[in-house]
């Protein structure tokens, strides 16, 4: 039976995977799931990893792992950011590979683009220019994780593959006050501003910067489709040449106007004012998905429909968010 080895599963990303793939067994496909917390497997620990490989030896490796977080945590800890996925993306892609892995697919974010990439950006824009300077370091981790993967492929005729997210949020976002994304860090500001009857809501930067968004499950549905676990589709999805691929919803939206739809799903009725001495990071960020969409696939779920399920997970979960200061 196929092994298939998801890394990272209990992350936003990871575990919206996992309940696909949970759901595609439910429904009767075969293959063996592996998962590993990072007490039981550190993957940047390159000993424990290839242990890990050479024991299991899994067919198939999705490799969701990753340290992430916004503008602050990245200005923060560059260290931290460069070095953790950088020791994940070595040491899991190349075990995979002394292990007999064929096939794997490797997740990286869209801040791999310049700066200034033309709008929206194509997949070839990569490497064309300078990186936004408040994710560098993270940046660079993911386009080593993307040479990875196609330097592999060229050596030996794996077959890696990587994806690169648009700016995503959902289920199992970090709310953190500040080491969040922005999507989830407006919930939570917004939230308790209105629990609290606060008159007035402060973001970062100008407002005018735009983002694309994508709901986290769409990005495993997307994944699982690109991955294509079962032999038609994968070979179906196969794009020889190809070192990465695009994946997001292809509509973008200014910051204020994503605060005002935020203040709409979570009842606060007061101002949104801007802060301009915040760094806005990078004006416009809106990925070309043409690729991806002719392939067969786009994503399905709601801007605003996708923040009020969002919202209503962290109304879930808020005790424990609170609890713990941090996801």
């Amino acid at each position: 039976m196929m092994k298939v080895f998801l890394a990272g599963h209990r992350g936003m990303v990871g575990s919206a995977i996992l309940r696909q793939l949970n759901q595609q067994l439910d429904n009767g496909k075969q293959f063996e799931l592996l998962t590993r917390k990072r007490a039981e497997l550190d993957l940047t620990d390159q000993s424990q990893v290839r242990e890990f490989f050479q024991s299991e030896r899994p067919d198939v490796v999705i490799l969701a792992a990753a340290k992430v977080g916004g503008i602050h945590a990245n200005n923060e800890y560059p260290a931290d950011f460069i070095y953790e996925n950088l020791m994940m993306e070595a040491n899991v892609i190349h075990q995979a590979f002394e292990a007999g892995v064929m096939r794997l697919l490797f997740l990286g974010s869209s801040c791999i683009y310049p700066k200034n990439a033309p709008q929206p950006m194509t997949e070839d824009a990569l490497l064309t220019g300078t990186l936004e300077p408040t994710n560098e370091p993270y940046a660079i981790a993911k386009i080593a994780g993307i040479k990875l993967c196609e330097s592999y492929n060229r050596q030996h005729d794996t077959d890696y593959r990587s994806v690169m997210p648009t700016n995503l949020y959902g289920p199992g976002d970090n709310f953190h006050p500040e080491n969040s994304h922005v999507l989830p860090a407006l919930i939570r500001r917004f939230h308790e501003a209105a629990q609290e009857g606060q008159h007035e809501v402060v973001i970062w930067g100008t407002g005018t910067p735009r983002r694309e968004f994508l709901h986290v499950d769409d990005m495993a549905a997307a994944s699982l489709f690109l991955l294509g676990l079962d032999r038609e589709t994968y070979e179906a999805n196969t794009a020889p040449m190809l070192s990465h691929i695009n994946v997001g919803s292809g509509e973008d939206i200014s910051i204020i106007d994503l605060a005002r739809l935020v203040a709409k799903v979570t009842g606060f009725e007061g101002q949104i004012l801007i802060d301009p001495t915040k760094p806005d990071g990078t004006m416009r960020k809106l990925m070309d998905v043409s690729r991806l969409d002719n392939m067969g696939w786009r994503a399905s779920i709601d801007l605003e429909d996708g923040i009020a399920q969002t919202y209503r997970w962290f109304l879930e979960n808020q005790s424990e968010l609170r609890g713990s200061g941090e996801q």
